[in-house]
């Protein structure tokens, strides 16, 4: 029998790309996901269960009924804007619903588990390229929930025998090839999808947040990495993890940054349509750069980021956004 594998937020844009790659290394995959911001349209294969990873009970019978190598969590809020101004939700969500999966996972002996992180736990750079051994002081409640998981995670470790992969992910771009399934937000936060809807005419234009950071044309710079090249790191993660690794902490982003007019400027390139910008003030929390340091995920695990420079990140998810309007 194959593998079976708890995916939470599956229903989610970077879960449902997950949920394709383990279908396709014939791991057989249950997702768990309340859709408070997945999407049906977004689910693969046929196993899905709507819920909560903060009920008790469901995840009690979850464990239960099925026997899973491994859990991974795509499950957690992530707009950084939001979390400033409601922390507690960010604190219920991402962290107490948390620990109750943990919780479980660990009564019923699933020993396994693979965290999307994020870059955020970094908060303003001292040195970029961000290594993983760069301080953590998160500027922002989201950051600071990520990290206390990761911390949690590091205890259940040394306490149970947790293994777990850490994966601190910069920005998620583009959509499958195939495109099936691509990003899908209500309200939509991402830049990229963003920009794409103002090329496209469903919104009047993109609107800047802040034109007078430290960086060469005043707007923040970001790292971005094709959703694909995610799944495909969460993987070989997991893969290693199933043969026996220890517990570790990686940064996935292409080492390459793009500031906010830069992409808006590939848009326009991509779309072949002028794209209006609004500028306005700064967003709370926003640091200035952050770019990734990817090497030890490279060297240890032998990831090979297929989507090398935005263009082709950006073609992806305009193919995607095209068939959706």
């Amino acid at each position: 029998m194959d593998k079976k594998i708890l995916v939470v937020g599956g229903a989610g844009y970077i879960g449902s790309h997950m949920v394709r790659r383990l279908m396709k290394s014939n791991y057989q995959v249950i997702i768990l996901d309340n859709l408070s911001t997945g999407n049906k349209k977004l689910i693969q294969g046929n196993q899905w269960v709507q819920g909560s990873l903060g009920e008790t009970g469901l995840m009690d019978q979850l464990f239960r009924e099925h026997t899973f190598e491994a859990v991974m969590h795509f499950a957690a809020f992530s707009q950084v804007g939001e979390s400033m101004s409601k922390p507690l939700k960010y604190y219920r969500n991402n962290l107490s619903e948390t620990m109750v999966l943990l919780d479980a996972m660990i009564h019923h002996d699933v020993k396994r588990f693979i965290f999307s992180s994020t870059a955020a736990v970094y908060g303003e750079p001292v040195e970029v390229p961000i290594p993983e051994e760069h301080p953590l002081t998160p500027t922002n409640p989201y950051g600071n929930t990520k990290l206390a998981v990761e911390r949690m995670l590091a205890d259940c470790d040394s306490a149970y025998g947790l293994k777990y992969a850490a994966l601190r992910y910069f920005n998620a771009a583009g959509a499958d090839p195939a495109g099936e399934i691509g990003e899908m937000h209500d309200p939509e936060t991402h830049l990229i999808p963003i920009v794409l809807k103002a090329a496209s005419g469903e919104i009047d234009h993109i609107r800047i947040y802040g034109t007078d950071y430290p960086t060469q044309d005043g707007t923040c710079i970001r790292d971005y990495v094709h959703v694909n090249d995610l799944a495909e790191a969460h993987l070989l993660a997991l893969n290693a993890l199933i043969e026996g690794g220890k517990s570790d902490v990686y940064n996935l982003g292409s080492s390459n940054g793009f500031s906010v007019k830069e992409v808006i400027q590939i848009a326009e390139k991509v779309t072949g349509n002028k794209i209006p910008v609004v500028e306005a003030s700064r967003r709370a929390g926003d640091p200035a750069v952050l770019i990734a340091g990817s090497e030890k995920i490279k060297r240890n695990l032998g990831w090979k980021p297929q989507y090398k420079d935005l263009e082709s990140i950006v073609q992806t998810a305009w193919q995607w956004h095209s068939k959706q309007t």
